[in-house]
């Protein structure tokens, strides 16, 4: 029988209670001190865990300490700071290409909005929207492969695609969720809900999830 909205939504509301309940701490676990900072390390964080993000930005920002220094940067020298992360030569020059839109176009400040965030070198949704909930409090909705992953196995949206994923969830949960449940929805990714290797049997989700044990 296939699940009403109404349902779902009423679902989706006990599952974010749980995860509270479950992880009331839950933070970005990236390392920064200024929205700029945050934008640089989340797009080093593509394919790259946080933990090495958070060796590598120490150093490139006090190379480089500014969004008009990173503007004004040698590409080459920033892809030898960030080279650990992986795909280091593409990050770096959107690193570098942003730092300069930013500065261009936004008087070095970096943008409160969406439809500004996502044209800069390097930016996606995901990265919008990660800056506008951690940096700057404005509600989004995160979809990274944890979010994706998890919000499909308990049976919140039917799709692949993470701009359809972001939708589904916005029309579950209230916007004062979104930031916070994301990253809690991260965190019991990485400790439970495996991508290889689910902890069903202890999940405590698992009364709530109507794809137990199945991808």
């Amino acid at each position: 029988m296939r699940e009403s909205q109404a349902k779902r939504r009423e679902r989706a509301n006990k599952v974010m209670s749980e995860l509270i309940r479950l992880y009331p701490n839950s933070k970005c676990a990236l390392a920064y001190e200024s929205p700029w900072q945050l934008l640089v390390a989340t797009i080093l964080s593509a394919q790259c865990t946080d933990a090495r993000v958070n060796l590598v930005v120490p150093g490139l920002f006090q190379r480089f300490p500014t969004v008009q220094a990173m503007a004004t940067s040698n590409l080459a020298e920033v892809e030898k700071l960030v080279q650990s992360t992986g795909f280091f030569r593409n990050k770096a020059k959107n690193i570098v290409a942003c730092a300069k839109v930013i500065v261009e176009k936004h008087d070095g400040h970096v943008p409160k909005t969406l439809e500004e965030l996502v044209p800069l070198p390097g930016v996606g949704r995901k990265t919008a929207n990660v800056v506008l909930g951690i940096a700057f409090g404005i509600p989004g909705v995160t979809v990274d492969t944890h979010v994706g992953r998890l919000s499909r196995r308990l049976g919140l949206t039917n799709h692949n695609d993470p701009v359809k994923v972001e939708q589904d969830l916005m029309g579950l949960w209230p916007p004062e969720q979104w930031t916070l449940g994301c990253l809690r929805i991260i965190d019991h990714g990485r400790a439970v809900c495996d991508a290889r290797n689910p902890k069903c049997d202890t999940c405590q989700l698992a009364p709530l999830c109507p794809k137990k044990g199945v991808e």
